[in-house]
């Protein structure tokens, strides 16, 4: 299909503010992910202290708290993941009342006008965001499983060398890392999904809302009371 005639039936400034929050968003999960900046922020400190934390437990027998912390850790996963099935199926709800949608969006003073096909459209964007993030729940879950295995792996102080006892608690911690930055990337869903009902508004607010919640975003990776205490105290 040309893409003049489907930019045409979209509208051009619907269009280019949904490539603009689509841009945004990759960005950002490059910058924050996949450069050198991932060691400033919260998640990379945190990943930090979660390798120390495997070391400590390495050289502990009574293992009881590090169990029940990736238990709490699986509990979080499982929750999110239960709110984006419970968002996906709020979607399909919508796609079936679109036309009582519609009608509320008549009502916005600030929406602009929209069709039904767009106003789908628009609802199956959102449902593959909330889908988007039930799988990085999913995957965040199953990592940390595997995450309480290999720390049950780990053998004690009387079996084995203090050298053996920490490789096997370090791998333990990269497995928790790796489940910790599915997890941060599913939340990164759910909060870009708040961004994205911007568009329901109009192609301007969803500008306007996909900046301001990456703002936010940046400013609790790198700026947040958060991390600068994690920061201190690591650079101690």
């Amino acid at each position: 299909m040309d893409i003049g005639i489907i930019a045409t039936g979209i509208g051009r400034e619907n269009l280019f503010s949904l490539g603009l929050f689509a841009l945004i968003w990759l960005v950002f999960e490059i910058v924050n992910d996949h450069t050198r900046l991932r060691y400033k922020g919260l998640s990379g400190l945190m990943a930090y202290k979660r390798r120390e934390w495997m070391l400590v437990l390495a050289d502990r027998d009574m293992r009881m708290i590090d169990t029940s912390i990736i238990a709490g850790q699986q509990q979080g996963a499982a929750f999110f993941g239960t709110v984006s099935i419970l968002a996906i199926g709020g979607c399909f709800a919508t796609l079936g009342s679109t036309d009582v949608a519609l009608e509320v969006l008549r009502d916005l003073p600030v929406a602009t006008p929209v069709d039904r096909g767009l106003l789908d459209l628009k609802i199956a964007g959102l449902t593959l965001i909330f889908v988007y993030s039930f799988f990085k729940f999913g995957w965040a879950y199953r990592l940390l499983n595997y995450c309480s295995v290999l720390v049950g792996a780990v053998q004690h102080v009387e079996e084995a060398d203090r050298e053996t006892r920490r490789k096997q608690a370090m791998l333990a911690g990269e497995m928790n890392t790796i489940a910790s930055r599915h997890f941060t990337a599913g939340l990164r869903g759910i909060f870009m999904a708040l961004a994205y009902l911007g568009w329901f508004v109009g192609p301007n607010v969803l500008i306007v809302t996909t900046v301001a919640v990456v703002l936010v975003l940046i400013r609790r990776q790198y700026f947040s009371n958060a991390r600068n205490i994690l920061a201190k105290e690591i650079n101690s």
